[in-house]
């Protein structure tokens, strides 16, 4: 359990270091938007909703003013060209975020491997805090991981589990007061969904071998000849587009259900000002909380949905051969 740990936060700053750079430049023009978002003058009401899912060069810190918020503006880089493409590297908010998250999920596994360890030799088991974080690591393995990936499924336990430590984080993060959502970012989740597809891919190539042609080129065996030929033309682009839809639908599901739940907050708290009636605050405040609520639930989630997805496909693929 300990080296399961310890593996565990060793692959989420590894990926979070590949991912960081990648998101960078996602959508420049969601940056200005936010910039553009904060009211001209201080009598207007502020959204302290949008910046949770929206992308800047500048970080929001507590602060005593009118907008209760301060800004900080994020270190500009000279952009690097490469032939005709111009990489930016100039950190971003949710670069930071993800960072941020990279952090905690390392220092806290760490933490809970090492307390877990000494519990283990004093006492035979863990508890309290480093119990918690075991216990939810081996359910993930035990119950999510090893029963989809198939047979010798150890290895992709570290992986699984850094996808469900690091999204979790991330959305967590984007609760906080004048935090952000890196998950909100699409860039961000489809680059998750790509490290997953390689993974599912590469899982798919070492097990089957030459076999893995038959994932992407449709050849039924047990067909006529002819028939065999017929089904080729039909279903090979079935199973091309099959392979695209899999890392597309993570991209979507993870990013639209944690961009919708700060947009309905939003909505909700701008009923207040919609109405300019202070009598009926009480209500939007309580639907807001309510919600509130319920995405908490959502983060937790969706970060072992994409989780489960991604056991599932890789089991499915290192099973194709059946």
């Amino acid at each position: 359990m300990q080296q399961m740990l310890r593996s565990l936060s060793r692959f989420a700053c590894v990926a979070m270091l590949v991912l960081a750079p990648l998101a960078v430049g996602a959508q420049e023009h969601d940056a200005a938007a936010t910039e553009h978002a904060a009211p001209a003058a201080s009598d207007k009401p502020v959204d302290f909703i949008t910046p949770h899912i929206t992308d800047s060069r500048h970080l929001e810190i507590p602060a005593l003013n009118s907008h209760l918020a301060a800004e900080i503006e994020l270190p500009a880089f000279a952009p690097i060209h490469i032939g005709g493409l111009t990489l930016d590297l100039s950190p971003t908010k949710h670069v930071v975020f993800m960072l941020l998250a990279a952090v905690i999920v390392s220092l806290v596994l760490i933490t809970a491997g090492n307390a877990s360890k000494k519990q283990h030799a004093t006492m035979g088991r863990s508890k309290g805090f480093a119990g918690a974080i075991e216990a939810m690591a081996l359910y993930l393995r035990n119950e999510v991981v090893l029963p989809n990936v198939g047979h010798h499924g150890e290895g992709f336990v570290p992986f699984a589990l850094t996808l469900f430590f690091f999204i979790l984080v991330c959305n967590l993060l984007g609760m906080l007061p004048w935090g952000a959502t890196a998950t909100g970012n699409i860039s961000v989740t489809a680059m998750l969904a790509i490290i997953t597809a390689i993974v599912v891919e590469t899982a798919g190539l070492r097990a089957n071998g030459l076999g893995y042609l038959n994932t992407i080129f449709y050849w039924n065996k047990d067909l006529p000849f002819v028939m065999r030929v017929v089904m080729f033309f039909v279903m090979t682009p079935v199973e091309i587009v099959g392979k695209i839809s899999k890392p597309f639908a993570l991209t979507i599901r993870l990013f639209a259900n944690m961009t919708a739940g700060h947009i309905v907050l939003l909505a909700l708290i701008g009923l207040i000002f919609a109405f300019k009636n202070w009598l009926i605050t009480p209500v939007p405040v309580l639907m807001a909380t309510a919600i509130n609520m319920l995405e908490l639930f959502v983060a937790f989630l969706q970060a072992f949905i994409f989780t489960l997805l991604a056991s599932v496909f890789i089991g499915q693929i290192r099973e194709a051969h059946h």
